[in-house]
């Protein structure tokens, strides 16, 4: 998969606001380049939410280790639950982890700084996590979807 597949088929789906960060759009140099998905059907970034999912193209400071600084390399990130935690890293997300390169591609691993929080992440998602990575972003697309749904009936009430 490439970035841009990634890219056209979260933003297809119902309600998402796709964040593309860069020069002279207010927002830090550092996130310039990646991409940012909320579930946010009036368009407009939900205050005190966190991104369902991300496209990181860089090594972040802490997260070197993923080794993104190579032409080509990226990471998408999935905040899927912690079903979907559990059942692709075998342990519950505060669990200690057995020690998995982060830079392995094509294979999906904790998320080696947000792995605690539940967070699963794909370097280079290729042939064999295709149709994982689809899966786990409409999970995460779904699971955001509720958590606003939620957030809009309580605040209607």
């Amino acid at each position: 998969m490439t970035i841009d597949e990634i890219i056209r088929f979260v933003s297809n789906l119902e309600g998402v606001l796709t964040l593309r960060p860069g020069p002279g759009d207010g927002s830090p140099e550092i996130s310039w380049g990646d991409t940012f998905f909320y579930y946010s059907p009036s368009g407009v970034v939900p205050k005190a939410t966190q991104p369902f999912a991300t496209i990181v193209t860089k090594n972040y400071p802490g997260d070197e280790k993923s080794r993104l600084d190579h032409p080509d390399a990226f990471r998408v990130n999935i905040a899927a639950g912690k079903e979907s935690f559990i059942r692709w890293t075998g342990h519950a997300p505060r669990e200690a982890a057995m020690d998995i390169d982060p830079s392995i591609t094509d294979t999906v691993i904790a998320h080696p700084v947000y792995g605690s929080a539940g967070w699963l992440a794909i370097v280079n998602p290729g042939q064999r996590s295709d149709k994982t990575t689809r899966e786990l972003l409409h999970k995460a697309y779904d699971l955001a979807r509720s958590r606003y749904e939620r957030r809009a009936g309580a605040t209607s009430s």
